[in-house]
């Protein structure tokens, strides 16, 4: 970025008049409590990322053909610097040309209106769009006549999000950052690597634990974050012997988070019965809770040693934990994508759920559900009508509000845009955002799939491997960045974005674009529905100014009255969770629901393992930064798995020995060559690996019940040595 640029990005970073960071979703304190320096490390990456010097134009398509490119790996790719200007790839051309913004739309707008139905179209985001551009997809999808618009909640968060709505009603997470440094007992955290995911997190855990809270870790691989944390903004962090976060750490097995949540319950209603009294809230259960008598008959009848083989924890273990539980006022539980992504997931959120209800752990300071989200708007996208399943509700305001008749009929999550593009059902793939291909599971499948489209449009800012998995015609269109400002015809634009608390606040960019072709993502969508429909619903003023989108999602979506002028507060503001702030649960009953959820696991035959996919330290999501893990103490290679010792010896490999690892699943078997085995302590039985390497091992048709989420977390995998010999590289 260089120095000035640097200083000037990173000041900015976070602060209320500032920009949001492109990385993860993690709140930000409020305004008065800000460090000058509020970002992690991978947040400063993130922007130097997004905001680099280098350049990706027309001389560079020139250069590479797409067989050159797709031959590079993703960190190459990503690493050559920001798109510069739209670029068009014909049928049966080997190189990407630059194409006017004009053609561009034009050519998308015809393709569009031409197809047999406007299901044959899918429309994709990621979370890291604004709130103004995700509603202004949606709208343009809607008015097109579909509702295919997966995005990436449907890989990451879509289990939470079933599991919450259908239990306490809301299918977002109702714990504030104050509820966690402030406010908490216990911090439960559980499936997640707040060190590498979410590292500002860290802070938020530190000042709990010098309050007093205690934090327990259940993750099957131990974690550096949750050991000595150096806080490397303050002196004691940087020169003193750091802060122990972890309390305890339950080191479960992979998927066996609904075993050790079913445990904890079984042994919470045990005590409660030998000593009446001591341990349910009674009376939050009988004022605001349903279900809870066939619950707890589903807790007696539970087989501890049943329980023990599936969690991969002992009784003990459980019990103490439990003890913890008794003894905290107020407990919060933090779950990321180690939960999300299995076949009970859903059910495991579920019983996160009972767990909390059983102690009115919902709904009073310092207590109640915290998925943590990854993608820094993720939440809002969905806010905003991005669900291929909004509810008529939603449909009927936007109705009301733009005079026309939005589409019913349910349209397609990401798996299933997969098995369409695969089976020829669609014609066209748009992107808003993201690295869809990288993201996905069943790599070849979706490959494949991709290719079956007669055009593929990516809205991005950086070169990804996406843009080399094209349909018979491909476009990228280069958009505005974050960091950089937004000038439109109304003067300068900010956008707004929800963190992972519900928070809403304004984001500006301060840098200037990286190419006068750039346009932002608010612009593109609205000039494509100007040459798709007209100006019947007002593209040209939403493009302009946006504030008259802000005016519309008032009327639309609830909690956003007085829209600009809250948006224009320092900080933002909190949006409604009824459970949170009033203990109202939005269920069919009206009532917190009891659910039960009989303990499940993965089969893993003889002679398998089951593996989960893991981010290494240098990386965001599918973005890698750099070839080293140093969490892990890996270095200059990501192609590793992380195997227990005794398996290893099972396996008769050593430690730095090559293998492959095949994945076993019903409709066949799938093949990732060249990993370096690593002696790791991690539960016997179990395997890590990075994604986006592993993906192509995640079959499309493993998903969550429920959520139809990837199962990328249990893998059923065999191990084979090759006849390479040991890796020379990566080392550890």
């Amino acid at each position: 970025m260089g120095p000035r640029r640097s200083l000037q990005s990173l000041l900015a970073l976070n602060q209320v008049d500032g920009f949001d960071c492109p990385s993860c979703a993690w709140a930000d304190p409020e305004p008065g409590r800000r460090k000058t320096a509020e970002f992690c490390e991978n947040g400063a990456k993130a922007v130097a990322w997004e905001a680099t010097r280098k350049r990706v134009g027309p001389e560079f398509f020139a250069a590479h053909t797409i067989a050159d490119l797709r031959a590079r790996d993703s960190h190459w790719l990503e690493a050559q610097g920001r798109l510069s200007e739209p670029m068009h790839l014909a049928p049966g051309a080997t190189h990407y040309t630059p194409i006017s913004w004009e053609d561009a739309l034009t050519l998308t707008a015809q393709r569009l209106r031409g197809l047999a139905s406007p299901d044959r179209a899918v429309f994709y985001t990621s979370g890291r769009t604004s709130n103004e551009a995700a509603f202004l997809y949606q709208l343009l999808a809607r008015r097109l006549g579909t509702n295919n618009l997966p995005d990436c909640s449907n890989m990451c968060h879509e289990s939470s999000g079933a599991a919450l709505a259908e239990t306490i009603g809301i299918g977002k997470g109702v714990v504030t950052l104050a509820d966690i440094t402030d406010f908490a007992d216990l911090i439960i955290v559980v499936g997640q690597n707040p060190g590498t995911c979410h590292p500002r997190m860290l802070t938020a855990l530190e000042t709990a634990k010098r309050r007093g809270a205690r934090i327990i870790a259940a993750n099957p691989l131990p974690e550096a974050g949750f050991g000595r944390f150096h806080n490397p903004q303050t002196v004691r962090g940087l020169a003193g012997p750091g802060t122990q976060l972890a309390d305890r750490y339950l080191p479960v097995r992979i998927n066996g988070d609904l075993a050790l949540f079913a445990g904890l319950n079984r042994a919470l209603i045990d005590h409660e019965e030998a000593r009446p009294g001591s341990v349910l809230d009674r009376d939050f259960i009988e004022r605001y809770c349903d279900g809870f008598d066939a619950a707890a008959a589903g807790w007696r009848a539970l087989d501890w040693t049943r329980l023990e083989r599936m969690s991969g924890l002992s009784r003990r273990q459980i019990e103490d934990c439990a003890a913890e539980v008794r003894e905290a006022g107020s407990v919060v539980v933090c779950w990321a994508m180690g939960l999300t992504q299995h076949r009970n997931a859903v059910a495991t959120i579920r019983e996160i759920v009972n767990f909390l209800l059983l102690r009115g752990n919902i709904g009073r300071p310092g207590a109640g559900p915290a998925p943590i989200r990854g993608h820094s708007n993720v939440q809002g996208d969905r806010t905003m009508g991005i669900w291929e399943k909004m509810p008529d509700a939603f449909l009927d305001r936007l109705r009301e509000e733009f005079g026309f008749e939005p589409p019913r009929a349910h349209g397609l999550d990401t798996v299933d845009a997969i098995r369409a593009m695969r089976d020829g059902r669609i014609d066209v793939f748009f992107a808003l955002g993201g690295n869809f291909v990288a993201a996905t599971p069943d790599s070849g499948v979706t490959e494949a799939a991709m290719a079956n489209c007669s055009l593929t449009v990516h809205v991005a800012t950086k070169l990804n491997r996406s843009h080399l998995c094209h349909g018979t015609q491909a476009l990228l269109l280069p958009c505005l960045g974050r960091t950089e400002r937004d000038q439109q015809a109304g003067g300068e634009q900010f956008v707004t974005v929800e963190d992972t608390m519900a928070m809403v606040h304004a984001s500006r960019g301060r840098l200037l674009p990286g190419s006068p072709h750039l346009r932002s993502e608010v612009a593109i969508i609205a000039d494509l529905g100007d040459e798709l429909f007209g100006d019947e619903l007002g593209w040209r003023a939403m493009r302009d100014d946006y504030a008259v989108i802000r005016r519309h999602i008032e009327h639309i979506v609830p909690g956003f009255h007085a829209y600009e002028e809250r948006a224009r507060q320092p900080g933002g503001f909190m949006l409604p969770r009824g459970p949170h702030d009033s203990r109202t649960f939005n269920t069919a009953s009206g009532k917190a629901r009891f659910t039960v959820n009989p303990p499940t696991s993965v089969e893993v035959p003889p002679g398998h393992l089951l593996l989960t996919t893991v981010r290494s330290h240098d990386q965001f999501n599918t973005t890698v930064y750099g070839l080293d893990d140093r969490y892990r103490g890996i270095r200059g290679g990501r192609r590793v798995v992380f195997l227990n010792e005794d398996d290893l010896r099972a396996l008769r490999l050593r430690d730095g020995d090559l293998v492959d690892l095949v994945s076993v699943y019903p409709d066949g078997e799938r093949r990732a060559s060249g990993f370096r085995a690593v002696g790791y302590p991690i539960p016997r039985g179990c395997a890590a690996g990075y994604f986006p390497e592993t993906n192509v091992l995640v079959p499309l048709d493993s998903t969550a019940e429920t959520s139809n989420t990837p199962a990328s977390k249990s893998i059923v995998i065999r191990v084979e040595a090759t006849d390479r010999g040991p890796a020379a590289a990566p080392s550890s």
